[in-house]
This record gives C-alpha cells, structure tokens and sequence, in this order.
C-alpha cells in the first residue's frame, strides 16, 4: 500500500503544499481553523512524518548543550569523554553537541547558563546539577522558550524537565543496603559518604539505603551523612574524625562518585579488611580498589548508553516525536571483583 504524502494532505484538506509544510514545521501564520483541517487530513490518511528525510531536506542542524559539574571525578571525566566521542560520531547525523562545565554543587552557576540560552541557537540541553528551587525556576523558563531539558544521573521534579536520563536511585541505595547487610555479619555502624545534600541522587540513594537497613539489617545503624563535595582533600581530611567519632564503624556507603579521597585514606592507613566498603560507578579508580579489595562492590551505571540516551531523548523531544522507552532505560549494574568487565 503506498505512503500517503504531502500532496496528498493537501489535496484531501483543499489547501496548498505550502499550507501543509507551515502546519508540519509548526510555523506562524496559519489560522486555526485551516491548521485543523490539515490536522483532519493528516488522521484520515494516516500519515507518518519521515523526520529525519523532512530535517535532511531543510538542512536542520541540532545544537545540543550538556552543563556538567567541573571536576576531576572520574565518572564526570568518563561523561565528558562520552560526550566528545558522541560529538564525532553524531557529526555526520547534522547534529552539534558542546559542553559548559560549572562548579560542582553551584545552582547559580547553573541557572545563569540556561537563563542565557537562546533558543534560536540551542535545539535542548542535558543538565547534572543540584535541585533547587532556582535550578527549578531556570529549568522552566528554558522549556517555556521552547528548549527541550533533560535531566542526567540527577533528577529534577517530572513536571519541570522533559525526561531522567540515569539509574533509578532509590533503588541503587536499596541495593547497596542489601549488600551492605549481607556483608557485614556483626553489630556496628554504617557511614554514608555524599557529596551533597543538594543532589538528588545522593538523597535518593540515602533514602533508598535506609529504608532497607531498618527493615532488614537491624544489626546495622546508619549514621548521620557526610558531605564530601566530591572532594578528594575533603574527605581524606574528615575521615579520620569520623574513624575516631565512630570506633565500631563496620561499613562505609560512599554514594557519590568522588572515591579517590576515600580510597587513598583507606590505602595510606592499611583500613578496610574488617570494613565493608559499597561504592557508586565503575573507573579506573574504583576498578582497582574492587580489584585489591579496598572496596567490596560497586553501583555502577553505563556512561556511553547515558550520553547516547541522552542525545536521542533531545532530538526526540525537539523533533516531537515517540521514542522507545525500554531502550532509553539505563541499567543498574552490580561488579564484584569477581565480574570485573575487560
């Protein structure tokens, strides 16, 4: 059966080819009513939109932006590498990715970037940040001029941005929790390392944790979070407070990805035998301290699919068009040093 096209919406509407591309491509001066007809035609006939044929034909260009913390986490860097990779290969599907880094933890920062967006120039930007009510604000004021946000590894409220792009982390924390418990075999207390209280994947992860910790492992008391700001100095300098506050510590949870504090800690004091370390995202780093059994698992999540997720939710989204939910889910992944991947 052959396609319904453009000739024929116009010829079933009884209006003219130029009609039904300003109705397509959404552009002004087409009175309602007309714009209704088309719309009748188009459900009639049952025609599907060839976005990609009709983009190549304009020479539409994506402009993406991705506004990332300014760090030397590992995942931060793995992210970015992500995202220059992407930049290449994307290259030849017309679409422009560039990156705006900003101090970590710094809403403003943040807000300035996107309240200085034109929509003219950028198609959607992916955003890493804390949530707050000004992040919050600046996110809707982007959306209400048109561009597409997506929020990654962290979430934003669901009625702010257009999609999540990164685990579930409720359920990472619960995850960590069970693992947690099934490690530890006596009565002691568990830290919980963050790096803010601001990042909603931080606190997604600690309400995650203890939910299970009271309802499965009540040998197990969590103690008050530590802030480390993803900084290394920080950590490695409050810990051995925290170690002299909490003599019977059994476990640590770090649940941001800034590590290299912690292990270079654990590493310089010889601690870790008797303690059970869970921690967040597969690096380098993290790689070897599971491999020397400094740290006991690892919560991680795939940075290529998130970045590639990503790209394809702005087009999508700018596009106005579906896209497949199951292959924009990303994965919860559990590493042992036994299933280290090459």
């Amino acid at each position: 059966m052959k396609k319904p096209t453009v000739n024929d919406i116009a010829r079933v509407a009884g209006v003219s080819l130029a009609t039904v591309d300003r109705v397509l491509n959404r552009r002004p001066g087409v009175r309602s009513v007309t714009v209704q007809k088309v719309q009748k035609a188009i459900d009639k006939l049952g025609y599907v939109r060839d976005t990609a044929a009709a983009n190549l034909a304009r020479k539409r260009v994506y402009r993406f932006l991705f506004i990332l913390p300014d760090t030397d986490n590992e995942f931060i860097e793995a992210l970015t590498a992500q995202i220059t990779e992407q930049s290449r290969d994307q290259f030849i599907e017309r679409t422009r990715i560039s990156i705006k880094k900003v101090a970590p933890f710094d809403p403003q920062e943040i807000v300035n970037l996107l309240d200085g967006i034109d929509a003219g120039e950028t198609d959607g930007v992916a955003v890493f940040g804390p949530e707050t009510p000004s992040v919050r604000d600046a996110v809707k004021r982007a959306r209400d001029k048109g561009v597409p946000v997506v929020a990654l590894v962290s979430d934003l409220p669901s009625s702010d941005r257009d999609h999540f792009v990164g685990i579930d982390n409720v359920s990472a924390g619960r995850t960590a929790a069970q693992l947690m418990g099934r490690f530890v075999h006596r009565k002691g207390k568990v830290l919980v390392l963050t790096g803010s209280r601001l990042a909603r994947d931080h606190l997604e992860r600690r309400q995650g944790f203890d939910l299970v910790v009271a309802e499965d492992f009540p040998h197990l008391e969590v103690v008050a979070s530590v802030e480390g700001r993803d900084d290394p100095k920080l950590i490695y300098k409050l810990l051995p407070e925290i170690f002299e506050t909490y003599p019977d510590l059994v476990g640590i949870y770090s649940s941001a990805a800034g590590n290299a504090g912690l292990v270079q800690f654990l590493s310089d004091h010889r601690i870790g035998k008797d303690l059970v370390i869970i921690a967040h995202e597969l690096t380098p780093l993290s790689r070897e301290a599971l491999r020397k059994g400094i740290f006991d698992a690892l919560i991680s999540q795939d940075s290529g699919h998130i970045i590639r997720s990503a790209v394809r939710l702005l087009r999508a989204t700018s596009d106005k068009v579906p896209f497949n939910r199951a292959q924009e889910r990303i994965r919860t992944d559990i590493y042992l040093k036994e299933n280290l991947p090459r």
